[in-house]
């Protein structure tokens, strides 16, 4: 049976592995005790947070409001949903 790709039973050569190359085991961490891959984590840490923009203190504030507002404009429609299902409840049940 063929499909798009290739036959079915007959797996593509470029899916084959070579029997002459053997996989490595554990790649770069095999050789390392767990001080060197402590280390090697660490780096890329440092490296990581180097590639981060950090915002500068005037978008940190604009975004610190927003956030604040945000979350006082969503409580106060929360209490009044509460508030309506309450009086609701009262209503119907007694």
């Amino acid at each position: 049976m063929t499909d798009a790709v290739g036959s079915i039973d007959m797996p593509d050569a470029q899916d084959e592995a070579p029997d002459s190359k053997k996989a490595r085991k554990g790649g770069k961490r095999g050789k390392k005790g767990p001080f060197g891959r402590l280390a090697l984590f660490y780096r890329q840490i440092v490296a990581e947070l180097r590639k981060v923009v950090w915002p500068t203190r005037s978008q940190l504030t604009t975004y610190t409001t927003v956030v604040i507002v945000f979350v006082v404009i969503m409580i106060g429609l929360v209490t009044v949903i509460d508030y309506g299902f309450n009086q609701a409840v009262k209503y119907v049940f007694g």
